[in-house]
């Protein structure tokens, strides 16, 4: 089963959706608004995938963030802080049986799942 992570108003989660729809694949989407991150998820993702590719810097969340909480270095702090600002991930974020992925390409996509 694919599990698609993010929030629903992302244009990018929403493509990520629509393509999986329109390909018939079966998936969960997980608003993470609605039902939150919790710290060993997180430190999931991270061990997976490591901070830089899985933290969004063009976001506007870490836009806003001091010096100081741009620096942790800490899984269980980068983990803490993104469970308070989930908007901190880069979206969609999937979990599937290939591991945990962040980001749609609709041809790394293609290459994944058809």
């Amino acid at each position: 089963m694919i599990t698609v992570h993010g929030i629903s108003n992302c244009d990018t989660v929403k493509k990520a959706l629509r393509w999986l729809q329109q390909q018939n694949i079966a998936f969960e989407f997980r608003d993470v608004r609605k039902q939150p991150l919790t710290e060993a998820e997180v430190v999931h993702w991270l061990q997976q995938l490591g901070a830089e590719k899985l933290i969004n810097k063009r976001s506007t969340s870490w836009r806003q963030l001091d010096e100081q909480q741009k620096q942790l270095q800490d899984d269980a702090a980068i983990a803490e802080l993104i469970v308070t600002q989930p908007t901190l991930f880069k979206r969609p974020l999937v979990e599937d049986t290939q591991g945990v992925h962040v980001g749609f390409n609709e041809s790394t996509w293609q290459q994944r799942y058809l």
